[in-house]
């Protein structure tokens, strides 16, 4: 009984090219994903959700200049509607308070 397999393995001269993909990473743009969610989560605490959101702004604008720049791409989309939602909460509570007063 002979094998191939084994006759494969010993000719003398065969070359393997093993391709490796390399998993890129953009930490950079995912924290700034994960910040700009919790900062639109959040956005209606004073203090802490107005950091979040900078930070998540701040971190997806980086991530954008690396590669992959999905999870980069969606967090500044998230963060630019956190502010947009920030300034609408603001002018209506604002826009009452004149109305009131």
């Amino acid at each position: 009984m002979n094998n191939d397999s084994q006759n494969y393995q010993t000719q003398p001269g065969q070359t393997f090219i093993i391709n490796q993909q390399v998993n890129e990473k953009n930490g950079v743009g995912t924290a700034g994903f994960v910040l700009a969610i919790f900062g639109v989560i959040l956005g209606w605490v004073p203090v802490i959700g107005w950091i979040l959101w900078l930070l998540g702004l701040i971190l997806s604008i980086v991530g954008v200049t690396r590669n992959p720049k999905g999870l980069a791409i969606a967090g500044l989309v998230i963060s630019l509607i956190g502010i947009i939602l920030l300034i609408a909460v603001f002018g209506a509570i604002l826009g009452g308070a004149a109305l009131l007063g």
